[in-house]
């Protein structure tokens, strides 16, 4: 091997349309259809061939095609519109400015893993990091000032081909960042910006990166340069690959250098937001800022916590990332002295007890103000999973709330939709995605039109899915008439079914095959055709979901499901495009509960296509029997054998007697029943699943809140940090005094009790040296449910009395609703800086009244 340099050398764009170059670098041209037609248009056949990469596109395109498009009057109108678009919403007044004008120079990190932003930018694995793009890209549409944080792939997640056995193999390209929509960071001299982070023995050097989204920059750090040995180098080649060193190694780089970037970049967060757990050391290095500035660690903490929130992502345990206490003495061993701690307590910040390993999700949680899950329903599963960490809190009060996910409705909605939006819903639509009322007016589209539409993108789709084969088909040399037969695949009038995701057991991508004679009935009706696309990746270690693909792969060879049933590799955001805007109905199957939220759904109903989901993830939120299907009911099964053999035949019931019925119910040539259900689809859950509302939910109920929070815990020295930190300590050095001594609820006895009415107690309590400014003393009543209450209230009695030796009377009452109700007292600390009420998890219950 000999050295050399590499040297990128631009084309000569006439200065006419010059601006090009800034378009492909900021990745607002990925949902604005005009701005990539400026790109199309210059080499349709390149556009393609390069994945939609624009800056690769205006590296290879001729010179003699710019010429053209400079001396072409259509063109240089659509050029002048687009570029009046981009500079008019880079500038614009928008909805954080108005609603938080005193906030709008405070800056919200944004911390993930993963950011997928367009297919040009390969640096995804899936959900989460569509996810975090779909969140960046709304931020920029609204004006929160939010910058992302993360690592830049050299190769990506990994390129998925299927051999001719029908096996997955993992690809890794190197990614060549010449051609791709980032640029270096630069700070204030123009120099590029580096950062150290310390790894054992030796230091490790990143690169900092910058995508433009908009109005919004992502920060991406790259091990990948010459200060760095070889094996340090690869640090950042693989998103989830290598072993536990590689993964430790790699949070060390995202959490501790994205913090250390910022600060280069001259940027100070006035609040903090950690996409799942992989980013939690973040916690750690501003902990150790502080503490090397003089602030005492136990007020440091306070004041990381203060403007922290954090987000888990998945209630499946094999998700959250832990290591053993070796590991990671070994690698933070450093961090001992910088905090002024022993091993024991630094690894007390994220260790688990039960499971006794170090948990990133649980150094997150233990540092974050402010904990979330991704619907309702995982909320529900998350408070259920961490309930051991608040032992003395009823499941449904443990402090981890829910926002559910939404997608960027402008990435993910065809432009012909969008089109037909235009024309019959309000003008400022695209604009207020999340105004139900807007959305109203899809039931003026005329059916017919919104058929056909639908029709020519399943044709679309179709040619892509044909293309997609034959590319597969030519690799892997088989034989000519392989190839061709391929031409006759996809019925584009037969009903059409996508499945794509992550392959990982739970999510049952296989549970249609369980019984195949039945599927097979399915797969044979002449007069009702079916057709099923599959496409998504299994973890390269993950071989189980490895064998779900070669399964598919299998059965899709055989009759009478060839040509029907098709796997398409290397699922990508390209992929998903033409999937969830040209199938008829989008299935989703995991075993419940194990689906945290599920957003390709969300995509496709967008776009018209009618979902038929367990009841997971966002799902239960969403589905009103009216604009979908249901799969399965949860009523307790022994065994996941039994759920799936429940829930596939309920499915085939459903495809059976329900949805292909309906599909191929026609009047006039047109499926009115289908086309009312999807009218229902999209007006119902296109605002309510948008990342617009997500983005606005969490600045409401989070941002502005942990950035009003930074200011006070900083302010007059760290004084309120210390404050809470001091009373915190006091409440858990002296809350074994606290008790409730007896409750008197004498006055229900023999009395027939009607709703409505006010049920009255008193009690006595015991604080001992506590203060009773410092506790609510409260009635908390519900359902009984399993011998605990469900739907839990809370109604606070006052303090009446003192009777000496920290001994206080207390009196009140609730209102009674209809039914059985239980209730109980409790006391609970408080103090006005808590951020949630159960800041401290500490209550002290009646007992025996």
């Amino acid at each position: 091997m000999f050295y050399f340099r590499t040297v990128t050398v631009s084309p000569l764009i006439p200065e006419r349309i010059s601006r090009l170059k800034e378009l492909s670098y900021n990745l607002w041209f990925s949902w604005h259809p005009e701005a990539q037609e400026l790109f199309r248009r210059l080499d349709e056949s390149a556009w393609e061939t390069f994945n939609h990469n624009p800056v690769k596109l205006l590296l290879q395109v001729k010179s003699d095609s710019f010429e053209r498009a400079a001396a072409d009057p259509d063109y240089l109108a659509l050029y002048d519109q687009v570029f009046d678009a981009l500079d008019r919403y880079l500038k614009d007044a928008d909805w954080f400015k108005n609603k938080y004008p005193h906030l709008v120079d405070k800056t919200v990190a944004y911390f993930s893993a993963e950011f997928g932003l367009h297919e040009s930018l390969p640096i995804y694995s899936g959900g989460l990091g569509v996810l975090a793009g779909d969140h960046c890209k709304a931020a920029s549409d609204l004006g929160v000032p939010l910058v992302g944080v993360g690592l830049l792939y050299k190769q990506g997640y990994f390129t998925q081909r299927i051999n001719r056995e029908g096996w997955q193999e993992a690809h890794y390209p190197y990614q060549n960042y010449n051609e791709m929509p980032v640029k270096p960071a630069l700070d204030q001299a123009g120099k590029e910006i580096i950062v150290e982070v310390e790894l054992p023995g030796r230091t490790v050097y990143l690169k900092v990166w910058q995508v433009l989204v908009g109005r919004v920059i992502i920060y991406l750090m790259d091990a990948d340069i010459t200060l760095n040995n070889h094996q340090d180098r690869q640090l950042t080649a693989q998103l989830y690959g290598g072993n536990k060193d590689t993964r430790i190694a790699q949070e060390m780089l995202l959490g501790i250098g994205g913090v250390r970037a910022l600060r280069q970049l001259g940027i100070h967060p006035a609040a903090w937001h950690i996409n799942e757990g992989h980013a939690a050391f973040l916690c750690l290095e501003r902990l150790q800022e502080l503490v090397r500035s003089g602030i005492p660690l136990a007020t440091a903490k306070e004041v990381v916590r203060a403007n922290t929130l954090f987000t888990t992502h998945t209630p499946v345990p094999a998700g959250h990332d832990v290591y053993d206490a070796d590991k990671v003495d070994y690698y933070l061993n450093h961090y001992y002295d910088k905090l002024g701690v022993d091993r024991d307590s630094f690894l007390s910040f994220g260790w688990d007890r039960q499971k006794n390993n170090y948990n990133m999700t649980i150094l997150a949680m233990n540092f974050a103000a402010y904990c979330n899950g991704v619907s309702k329903l995982h909320g529900q599963i998350s408070r259920q999973m961490f309930h051991y960490l608040y032992e003395h809190i009823p499941v449904e009060e443990v402090p981890i709330f829910s926002v559910t996910n939404g997608i960027h409705t402008l990435t993910w909605l065809s432009e012909e939709l969008a089109a037909l939006f235009n024309n019959y819903l309000h003008p400022g639509w695209s604009n207020n995605l999340c105004e139900t009322s807007l959305w109203q007016a899809v039931d003026q589209i005329p059916d017919e039109m919104l058929w056909d539409i639908h029709r020519n993108l399943k044709k679309k789709a179709i040619n892509f899915f044909r293309q997609a084969v034959k590319r597969h088909r030519l690799r892997n040399q088989e034989p000519a008439e392989r190839i061709a037969e391929v031409d006759q695949y996809f019925n584009p009038e037969a009903f059409t079914i996508g499945f794509a995701r992550r392959f990982a057991t739970y999510k049952r991508a296989t549970l249609l095959f369980k019984d195949m004679e039945r599927l097979a009935g399915l797969f044979s009706d002449p007069e009702k055709p079916v057709q099923l696309i599959f496409a998504g990746k299994a973890h390269p270690a993950d071989r189980p979901g490895q064998d779900l693909i070669k399964r598919i792969y299998e059965i899709s060879q055989q009759e009478p499901f060839r040509g029907k049933i098709v796997f398409i590799e290397n699922y990508d955001m390209n992929v998903a495009r033409h999937m969830i805007q040209g199938v008829d109905l989008w299935l989703n199957t995991p075993r419940w509960p194990m689906e945290a939220s599920g957003t390709s759904g969300m995509k496709a109903a967008a776009n018209g296509v009618i979902n038929c989901s367990v009841l997971d993830g966002w799902w239960p939120e969403a589905y009103n029997g009216e604009n979908g299907f249901a799969v399965g009911q949860h009523t307790g099964y022994q065994n996941d054998e039994e759920q799936d053999r429940d829930d596939a035949y309920h499915l085939y019931g459903l495809l059976e007697e329900q949805i292909i019925p309906a599909f191929y119910e026609r009047k006039n040539d047109y499926p009115y029943r289908w086309i009312k259900m999807m009218k229902n689809c999209i007006k119902t859950i296109a605002p309510a699943f948008s990342s617009e509302r997500m983005v606005k939910e969490y600045t409401d109920r989070f941002y502005s809140h942990a950035i009003e929070r930074a200011e006070l815990f900083t302010g007059r020295h760290f004084q309120s940090a210390g404050q809470l930190q001091d009373f915190k300590r006091y409440l858990k050095d002296n809350w074994h005094h606290v008790a409730v001594k007896h409750v008197d609820a004498n006055a229900i006895k023999g009395k027939e009790l009607m709703a409505g009415e006010t049920l009255e107690l008193a009690c006595d309590v015991y604080l001992g040296p506590i203060q009773p400014d410092n506790v609510v003393v409260e009635v908390v009543h519900g359902c009984e449910g399993d011998h605990t209450l469900v739907g839990i209230k809370t109604t606070p009695l006052q303090v009446t009395g003192q009777k000496g030796d920290g001994i206080y009377h207390y009196q009140g009452g609730f209102t009674l609703e209809q039914g059985t109700c239980g209730f109980t007292v409790r006391i609970r600390p408080q103090h006005p800086l808590f951020a949630t009420k159960f800041e401290l998890a500490l209550a002290s219950w009646a007992h025996n009244f």
